[in-house]
């Protein structure tokens, strides 16, 4: 789309040019597709025009999954059945099994790539509770291929490009500052302190998810599902930030439903997260949310791509790429296999026959998607009208 767009219609940038830009993209954390957007209108015009190519791109998506938030806590509170969502929840599921084959089908195609990707995938999966294990595998497959890489890289001669080191600062600074909050908060027990924490968990988020969406899903599937039922957490933090994995799966899967980015899913998880505190604290949260997840992306993507226009011209910055892909690839089809587990086991824990019907949508998502040209929302829908009928 964006090649039809912005190189075919309108002529904005070149075809090189874009390519080149999603690429680039690849190589940060966070949201991929905002950022090489951000990059288009930085372009056309400068700071201005980028701040609002931002804005455009990511507020329909985010609104509609705030009001979500909203949706689901009106049915909370009026005791309203939610059977009509909970084909929702395997159907994402199924998108990120899809998402991890496809991933592998493009980026894992030597020996390399595939130990690297089996190793981040048994890891990832034994050690899915322990946040830091994302950045970990990622940082440590770039650097294996960083070292037995032989691609040659970019020779030719590029201009130097003057580094504004302003947007960094700005990053490291939010970074620095929004954690002393939340962990002030915290010991202090501040009245408002889980919109500290909220926003601290999704600025880091923004700051070191590679791999787009069908990996920020996992990490704050960890962070707000599964860490809450640790000992730890239990024994020491009752006042924590968590999820029903119900209703963060049904938000995961309705994201697939809307057009515009998968990151728009933190306006979501910003309402849910901060719903108990009233209608005006929930709107507050899915403000919150949308803006600690996409504010790295944009600072990053500014701040690096003159520093990537430096570099191209050394081998590892391109031998990295390759071993951090593989790392994203075995991080997804991780969580696929930890999430579809912890579908199956709730539900056979309940005692429902319901198990199986959640394995089954898992599997027909995987296999429309592998085989069809159903787009996303139609496969959404007719997971809504299943769970209507059944």
């Amino acid at each position: 789309m964006m090649l039809k767009t912005f190189v075919h219609q309108r002529k904005d940038i070149t075809e090189e040019e874009l390519l080149e830009y999603n690429a680039f993209c690849q190589l940060l954390p966070g949201a991929s597709s905002t950022q090489t957007l951000t990059l288009i209108g930085y372009k056309r015009g400068r700071l201005p025009l980028a701040v609002l190519t931002l804005l455009i791109w990511i507020l329909p998506a985010s609104i509609l999954m705030g009001a979500l938030s909203f949706l689901l806590s009106f049915i909370e509170r009026n005791n309203i059945a939610t059977d009509v969502f909970k084909f929702i929840q395997p159907m994402a599921v199924g998108f990120l099994a899809f998402a991890s084959l496809r991933a592998f089908t493009l980026v894992v195609r030597n020996r390399t790539a595939r130990l690297i990707m089996v190793f981040s995938m048994i890891v990832t999966y034994y050690f899915f509770k322990t946040p830091w294990i994302f950045p970990i595998v990622i940082v440590l497959g770039g650097l294996i291929t960083s070292f037995t890489g032989r691609e040659p890289g970019r020779q030719q001669t590029i201009p130097y490009r003057p580094i504004k080191w302003g947007n960094l600062v700005i990053f490291f600074s939010i970074f620095l500052i929004s954690g002393i909050l939340s962990e002030v908060s915290r010991k202090q027990e501040w009245e408002n302190r889980k919109a500290f924490n909220l926003f601290e968990n999704q600025y880091r988020f923004g700051s070191i998810v590679f791999g787009g969406g069908d990996v920020l899903i996992p990490m704050m599937y960890e962070q707000y599902v599964v860490r809450p039922t640790s000992a730890k957490i239990q024994r020491q933090n009752q006042n924590v930030i968590r999820m029903d994995q119900e209703e963060f799966l049904t938000g995961a899967g309705v994201v697939r439903a809307i057009p515009g980015p998968v990151f728009s899913i933190a306006s979501f998880v910003g309402g849910v997260a901060l719903k108990n505190s009233g209608d005006r604290m929930q709107f507050i949260g899915c403000i919150i949310g949308a803006i600690g997840i996409f504010l790295p992306s944009a600072l990053l993507v500014l701040f690096f791509y003159p520093v990537w226009q430096n570099l191209q011209r050394y081998k590892g910055i391109y031998r990295s790429l390759k071993g951090i892909n593989a790392a994203v690839v075995g991080i997804m089809a991780a969580s696929t296999v930890f999430l579809t587990r912890d579908i199956s086991l709730i539900d056979a824990m309940d005692g429902r026959v319901l198990s199986m019907l959640q394995i089954s949508v898992i599997i027909i998502t995987f296999l429309m998607l592998m085989f069809t040209r159903i787009p996303a929302p139609i496969i959404a829908l007719g997971c809504l009208l299943l769970g209507w009928i059944l």
